[in-house]
């Protein structure tokens, strides 16, 4: 099991062989690789688990909610997420 940060896909990049999505992290857009799902497709408002910025699950919004209801749990909640590093 792997450490996973939920996002929804805003939309899709052009480049690298059409492998980025554009995906809100928390209130943060980030660009993420999806090439390590090639048989998935995604759109829009898709709501997607990422780690180490590649998207390791497409999920829905109950997933993305319990990702990150599980984030908090280990002390990461939305607030440290979007601030950054100190």
């Amino acid at each position: 099991m792997c450490l996973g940060i939920p996002g929804q896909v805003i939309r899709m990049l052009d480049g690298y062989g059409d492998q980025l999505a554009l995906v809100d992290v928390a209130g943060e857009n980030r660009k993420v690789n999806i090439g390590m799902l090639p048989e998935e497709t995604f759109r829009p408002g898709d709501w997607v688990i990422i780690h180490m910025g590649f998207v390791v699950d497409k999920t829905d919004k109950a997933g993305a909610d319990e990702a990150m209801a599980g984030l908090r749990l280990m002390g990461s909640g939305l607030d440290e997420l979007s601030s950054g590093p100190p």
